[in-house]
């Protein structure tokens, strides 16, 4: 593998999700590895842990004494397109014209081709989905990479290694379609979840959005298989041939007989090559049980038997940050959850209201990016309306520079909930302090999960 004939990796935004898995599988080929990322967060402390140096100031003078160590073909510069331009160590290296930058998803798409690549791609439920299917690979001993785009709770880690000497080994990817990324990865198996508006600061407008889709399923091998929803299937002109899911519509795979029982959904599976009876999703929400029927897809088409599904299915604890029971209790349940797209959202609310009706909903959400805030104000506050009080956060800017009128203010009036507010983050804290609310959710893609441990410690305590 051409990718691994590097001594140094130096990562710029190594604290991202991709990002790290990528210093991971450089680390465990015994490479050196470190990087620059723009915040502390429990995930480079992890990466610390394990040997990664990371910094936190953006310093050329270091980066250069670090460089001189090595050859210049000796280094390669793994970027995330969300560094800014001006970044200083970036501008450095593109500057010195002698080291080789690659984005995240060139060094992904080579590392694949080694393998038989199952690529998820969608706006939503790629993560779940992704996390999914390695969980049932891993569960039936089949031989599997995976690169998720989450921290599994089975797992505790975004990155699983494979037997290497495996030639007919699998690599399991969560297929980002931002920067159309996922453009670089040649699938043997691919999955599109959903085909949504999201990334409008770089497609326009939701007909490139599509336009985008319909490439990643032209990427399938020949003698591959593409698997999309029902919902994609009718967007998409699609011309190569594949499977169609939904939730419980009359296609190949989907479920019925759908109950809660102990606050959890039981069903069973429609499929072509064996259907799967009496499934209990160890998670929680509506939207799981199509994530679960698109990883049955995947898994069968490799030869992996329905009792074996079935239980690594019940066995699944998910994600850190997808539908996260942080609390849960007779009396208190609080719930932390990624969504930080408007479908995202109202799949998370439903979900939480179905398994707790009698309960008042409270829920905290912080806007990622001032873009997608004001591309889809109109269906935030949508969906926001469904709780029974609403805090938010201020606009996480991520890549993002302000734009004027775009505020967490502007959206909260855009809502037509009676009791709502923006607060900081101290102020939250004070609010669950003095109303500890019976069933809390936190929503959000930015810095909101360092509220997750305090806001859970308030609730036990």
């Amino acid at each position: 593998m051409t990718i691994l004939n590097y001594k140094l990796y130096y990562f710029l935004g190594i604290g991202g999700i991709g990002m790290s898995a990528l210093a991971r599988f450089f680390k465990h080929h015994g490479k050196e590895v470190c990087g620059y990322d723009k915040t502390a967060t429990a995930l480079t402390g992890q990466l610390q842990e394990e040997g990664i140096v990371c910094y936190f100031n953006e310093d050329v003078s270091r980066l250069k004494e670090l460089l001189q160590r090595f050859k210049p073909e000796e280094v390669l510069v793994v970027y995330t397109p969300a560094i800014p331009k001006e970044h200083t160590e970036y501008l450095y290296l593109v500057s010195a014209s002698e080291y080789i930058l690659q984005k995240r998803s060139q060094v992904l798409g080579a590392i694949t081709a080694a393998y038989k690549t199952i690529a998820i791609a969608g706006t939503h439920g790629k993560t779940t989905t992704t996390t999914l299917v390695t969980h049932i690979l891993k569960s039936a001993g089949i031989n599997c990479y995976a690169f998720m785009g989450g921290i599994s709770k089975n797992y505790n880690t975004n990155l699983l290694l494979g037997n290497p000497n495996d030639p007919d080994a699998f690599v399991v990817v969560e297929a980002d379609e931002y920067d159309r990324s996922f453009l670089t990865l040649s699938p043997y198996i691919a999955l599109i979840t959903s085909v949504d508006a999201d990334h409008l600061d770089i497609y326009g407008d939701q007909s490139a959005v599509k336009e985008s889709y319909f490439m990643f399923s032209e990427r399938v091998k020949p003698e591959g298989t593409l698997i999309v929803k029902k919902n994609v299937d009718n967007e998409l002109a699609l011309t190569n041939k594949r499977l169609i899911y939904s939730l419980n519509l009359n296609t190949e795979y989907c479920a019925d007989s759908i109950a809660i029982e102990n606050e959890q959904f039981t069903y069973n599976i429609k499929s072509p090559i064996e259907p799967v009876h009496g499934v209990v999703n160890g998670l929680p929400g509506i939207h799981n049980i199509e994530n679960a029927i698109a990883a049955v897809c995947i898994t069968q088409q490799l030869g992996v038997k329905g009792e074996q599904i079935k239980a690594a299915l019940r066995s699944f604890t998910g994600v850190k940050r997808r539908f996260d029971y942080r609390v849960k209790t007779d009396r208190y349940v609080y719930i932390d959850d990624y969504a930080h797209h408007p479908e995202e959202l109202k799949a998370c609310i439903q979900s939480v209201r179905k398994l707790y009706p009698e309960k008042t909903l409270t829920g905290i959400f912080q806007p990622h990016l001032f873009s997608r805030t004001r591309d889809f104000a109109d269906t935030f506050a949508e969906a926001l309306d469904e709780l029974d009080v609403c805090i938010l956060l201020e606009i996480y800017p991520a890549r993002e520079k302000p734009i004027e009128g775009i505020t967490s203010d502007w959206l909260l009036g855009k809502m037509k909930l009676a009791n709502k507010q923006v607060l900081s983050k101290q102020e939250v804290l004070n609010y669950v302090s003095d109303h500890t609310p019976e069933l809390l959710l936190t929503m959000g893609a930015g810095d909101i999960d360092t509220l997750v441990s305090p806001l859970e410690k308030l609730i036990n305590a």
